[in-house]
Protein backbone atom coordinates (compact mmCIF):
# COMPACT_ATOMS: atom_id res chain seq x y z
CA UNK A 1 0.00 0.00 0.00
CA UNK A 2 1.28 3.44 -0.92
CA UNK A 3 2.40 5.62 1.98
CA UNK A 4 0.01 8.41 2.97
CA UNK A 5 1.03 11.77 1.55
CA UNK A 6 -0.25 15.25 2.27
CA UNK A 7 -0.66 17.74 -0.56
CA UNK A 8 -0.26 21.45 0.09
CA UNK A 9 -2.03 23.75 -2.35
CA UNK A 10 -0.75 27.28 -1.84
CA UNK A 11 -2.26 28.70 -5.01
CA UNK A 12 -5.27 26.96 -6.53
CA UNK A 13 -9.05 26.95 -6.60
CA UNK A 14 -9.25 26.37 -2.83
CA UNK A 15 -5.85 26.59 -1.07
CA UNK A 16 -5.33 24.13 1.75
CA UNK A 17 -3.97 20.71 2.71
CA UNK A 18 -5.34 17.62 1.00
CA UNK A 19 -4.86 13.95 1.76
CA UNK A 20 -5.10 12.52 -1.76
CA UNK A 21 -3.68 13.31 -5.18
CA UNK A 22 -7.19 13.28 -6.65
CA UNK A 23 -8.32 16.05 -4.25
CA UNK A 24 -5.19 18.06 -5.00
CA UNK A 25 -5.76 17.72 -8.74
CA UNK A 26 -9.27 19.13 -8.39
CA UNK A 27 -7.75 22.31 -6.96
CA UNK A 28 -4.90 22.78 -9.46
CA UNK A 29 -6.10 21.36 -12.79
CA UNK A 30 -6.55 24.14 -15.37
CA UNK A 31 -5.62 26.74 -12.71
CA UNK A 32 -3.03 29.11 -14.14
CA UNK A 33 -0.03 29.55 -11.84
CA UNK A 34 -1.03 26.80 -9.40
CA UNK A 35 1.50 26.15 -6.62
CA UNK A 36 1.43 22.81 -4.80
CA UNK A 37 3.68 20.10 -3.36
CA UNK A 38 3.46 16.71 -1.63
CA UNK A 39 4.83 16.10 1.88
CA UNK A 40 5.44 12.95 3.88
CA UNK A 41 3.63 14.05 7.06
CA UNK A 42 0.80 16.35 8.09
CA UNK A 43 3.11 18.35 10.34
CA UNK A 44 5.46 19.08 7.41
CA UNK A 45 2.50 20.03 5.25
CA UNK A 46 1.07 22.36 7.90
CA UNK A 47 4.45 24.04 8.37
CA UNK A 48 4.87 24.46 4.62
CA UNK A 49 1.36 25.83 4.13
CA UNK A 50 1.88 28.39 6.88
CA UNK A 51 5.32 29.39 5.55
CA UNK A 52 4.09 29.99 2.00
CA UNK A 53 5.13 28.60 -1.36
CA UNK A 54 8.12 30.93 -1.81
CA UNK A 55 9.99 28.91 0.80
CA UNK A 56 9.46 25.65 -1.09
CA UNK A 57 8.52 26.29 -4.72
CA UNK A 58 11.40 25.64 -7.14
CA UNK A 59 13.99 25.19 -4.39
CA UNK A 60 16.64 22.51 -4.60
CA UNK A 61 17.07 19.95 -1.84
CA UNK A 62 17.95 21.44 1.54
CA UNK A 63 17.06 25.03 0.64
CA UNK A 64 13.49 25.12 1.88
CA UNK A 65 12.33 26.89 5.05
CA UNK A 66 13.65 25.46 8.29
CA UNK A 67 15.93 23.07 6.43
CA UNK A 68 13.02 21.26 4.76
CA UNK A 69 13.77 20.02 1.29
CA UNK A 70 12.19 21.80 -1.59
CA UNK A 71 11.58 20.27 -5.01
CA UNK A 72 14.35 17.95 -6.09
CA UNK A 73 15.37 18.23 -9.71
CA UNK A 74 16.16 14.89 -11.30
CA UNK A 75 19.60 14.47 -12.80
CA UNK A 76 17.98 12.65 -15.70
CA UNK A 77 17.23 14.56 -18.88
CA UNK A 78 13.91 12.72 -18.86
CA UNK A 79 12.55 14.86 -16.00
CA UNK A 80 11.18 18.36 -15.66
CA UNK A 81 10.60 20.59 -12.64
CA UNK A 82 8.20 18.54 -10.49
CA UNK A 83 6.04 21.61 -10.03
CA UNK A 84 5.06 21.77 -13.69
CA UNK A 85 2.77 19.00 -14.92
CA UNK A 86 1.91 19.17 -18.60
CA UNK A 87 -1.73 18.11 -18.50
CA UNK A 88 -1.97 18.17 -22.30
CA UNK A 89 -0.29 14.77 -22.34
CA UNK A 90 -0.62 11.01 -22.21
CA UNK A 91 0.37 9.06 -19.09
CA UNK A 92 1.17 5.36 -19.31
CA UNK A 93 1.52 2.66 -16.69
CA UNK A 94 1.76 -1.10 -16.29
CA UNK A 95 -0.17 -3.56 -14.19
CA UNK A 96 1.66 -6.78 -13.26
CA UNK A 97 0.97 -9.83 -11.14
CA UNK A 98 4.45 -10.95 -10.30
CA UNK A 99 7.67 -9.74 -11.90
CA UNK A 100 7.97 -11.62 -14.20
CA UNK A 101 4.31 -12.42 -14.57
CA UNK A 102 1.21 -11.44 -16.54
CA UNK A 103 1.52 -7.86 -17.86
CA UNK A 104 -0.98 -5.31 -19.07
CA UNK A 105 -0.62 -1.61 -19.83
CA UNK A 106 -2.67 1.42 -20.72
CA UNK A 107 -2.35 5.02 -21.79
CA UNK A 108 -4.69 7.69 -20.44
CA UNK A 109 -5.38 11.38 -20.90
CA UNK A 110 -3.44 12.98 -18.05
CA UNK A 111 -6.07 15.66 -17.53
CA UNK A 112 -9.20 13.51 -17.54
CA UNK A 113 -7.99 9.98 -16.89
CA UNK A 114 -9.87 8.72 -19.96
CA UNK A 115 -8.30 5.51 -21.33
CA UNK A 116 -6.92 6.09 -24.83
CA UNK A 117 -5.51 2.60 -25.42
CA UNK A 118 -4.76 -0.59 -23.51
CA UNK A 119 -3.12 -3.94 -24.10
CA UNK A 120 -3.09 -7.26 -22.29
CA UNK A 121 -2.89 -9.22 -20.27
CA UNK A 122 0.27 -10.53 -21.90
CA UNK A 123 1.06 -13.99 -20.55
CA UNK A 124 4.52 -13.30 -19.09
CA UNK A 125 6.76 -10.28 -18.94
CA UNK A 126 8.31 -7.68 -16.64
CA UNK A 127 7.25 -4.27 -15.43
CA UNK A 128 9.97 -2.47 -17.39
CA UNK A 129 9.21 -4.30 -20.63
CA UNK A 130 5.55 -3.41 -20.18
CA UNK A 131 6.44 0.24 -19.59
CA UNK A 132 8.61 0.22 -22.71
CA UNK A 133 5.75 -1.14 -24.80
CA UNK A 134 3.33 1.39 -23.31
CA UNK A 135 5.58 4.33 -24.18
CA UNK A 136 6.13 3.16 -27.76
CA UNK A 137 2.39 2.51 -28.13
CA UNK A 138 1.76 6.09 -26.96
CA UNK A 139 4.28 7.51 -29.41
CA UNK A 140 2.82 5.50 -32.30
CA UNK A 141 -0.70 6.53 -31.30
CA UNK A 142 0.26 10.22 -31.20
CA UNK A 143 2.13 10.00 -34.50
CA UNK A 144 -0.92 8.44 -36.15
CA UNK A 145 -3.19 11.31 -35.07
CA UNK A 146 -0.54 13.98 -35.71
CA UNK A 147 -0.24 15.08 -32.08
CA UNK A 148 2.82 16.56 -30.35
CA UNK A 149 1.56 15.81 -26.83
CA UNK A 150 3.99 14.88 -24.07
CA UNK A 151 4.24 11.28 -22.84
CA UNK A 152 4.75 10.54 -19.13
CA UNK A 153 6.08 7.29 -17.65
CA UNK A 154 7.26 6.55 -14.11
CA UNK A 155 9.94 4.13 -15.35
CA UNK A 156 13.38 5.63 -15.98
CA UNK A 157 14.61 2.32 -17.40
CA UNK A 158 11.85 2.20 -19.99
CA UNK A 159 12.42 5.84 -20.95
CA UNK A 160 16.12 5.09 -21.41
CA UNK A 161 15.35 2.06 -23.57
CA UNK A 162 13.02 4.09 -25.78
CA UNK A 163 15.64 6.78 -26.26
CA UNK A 164 18.31 4.22 -27.17
CA UNK A 165 15.76 2.27 -29.28
CA UNK A 166 16.80 -0.98 -27.62
CA UNK A 167 15.79 -2.81 -24.45
CA UNK A 168 18.28 -4.37 -22.06
CA UNK A 169 16.44 -7.12 -20.21
CA UNK A 170 17.46 -10.41 -18.61
CA UNK A 171 14.04 -11.97 -19.26
CA UNK A 172 14.74 -15.25 -21.11
CA UNK A 173 13.39 -15.75 -24.60
CA UNK A 174 11.41 -18.98 -24.47
CA UNK A 175 7.93 -20.27 -25.19
CA UNK A 176 6.47 -18.62 -22.09
CA UNK A 177 7.80 -15.15 -23.01
CA UNK A 178 7.38 -15.31 -26.80
CA UNK A 179 4.32 -13.03 -26.76
CA UNK A 180 6.00 -10.11 -25.01
CA UNK A 181 9.29 -10.50 -26.89
CA UNK A 182 7.43 -10.44 -30.21
CA UNK A 183 5.80 -7.15 -29.13
CA UNK A 184 9.14 -5.75 -27.96
CA UNK A 185 10.80 -6.65 -31.27
CA UNK A 186 8.01 -4.85 -33.14
CA UNK A 187 8.32 -1.81 -30.85
CA UNK A 188 12.08 -1.62 -31.38
CA UNK A 189 11.53 -1.84 -35.14
CA UNK A 190 9.00 1.01 -34.96
CA UNK A 191 11.49 3.19 -33.10
CA UNK A 192 14.23 2.46 -35.60
CA UNK A 193 11.99 3.37 -38.54
CA UNK A 194 10.07 6.36 -37.18
CA UNK A 195 10.88 9.80 -35.84
CA UNK A 196 8.86 11.66 -33.21
CA UNK A 197 8.99 15.13 -31.67
CA UNK A 198 7.01 14.36 -28.51
CA UNK A 199 8.63 15.03 -25.14
CA UNK A 200 9.16 11.85 -23.13
CA UNK A 201 9.25 12.70 -19.43
CA UNK A 202 9.58 10.99 -16.05
CA UNK A 203 6.48 11.27 -13.87
CA UNK A 204 7.59 12.70 -10.52
CA UNK A 205 5.70 10.39 -8.17
CA UNK A 206 7.17 11.81 -4.94
CA UNK A 207 5.82 15.27 -5.72
CA UNK A 208 2.70 14.51 -7.76
CA UNK A 209 1.41 11.22 -6.38
CA UNK A 210 0.77 8.12 -8.47
CA UNK A 211 0.69 8.53 -12.24
CA UNK A 212 -2.82 8.99 -13.67
CA UNK A 213 -2.68 5.61 -15.45
CA UNK A 214 -1.81 3.74 -12.21
CA UNK A 215 -3.48 0.35 -11.75
CA UNK A 216 -3.54 0.71 -7.95
CA UNK A 217 -1.84 -2.62 -7.28
CA UNK A 218 1.03 -1.42 -5.07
Amino acid sequence: MAKQKFYVVWVGKVPGIYTSWAECQQQVNQYTGAKFKAFESRSEAEQAFAAGYKNYWGQSSGQGAGGSAGFKRSRSSAAEDPGEIDYDSISVDVGTRGNPGPVEYKGVDTRTGDILFSCGPIAKGTNNLGEFLAIVHALAYLKKIGSSKTVYSDSLNAIKWVKQKKVVSTLPRDASTKEIWDLVDRAESWLQNNNYSNKLLKWQTKSWGEIKADYGRK
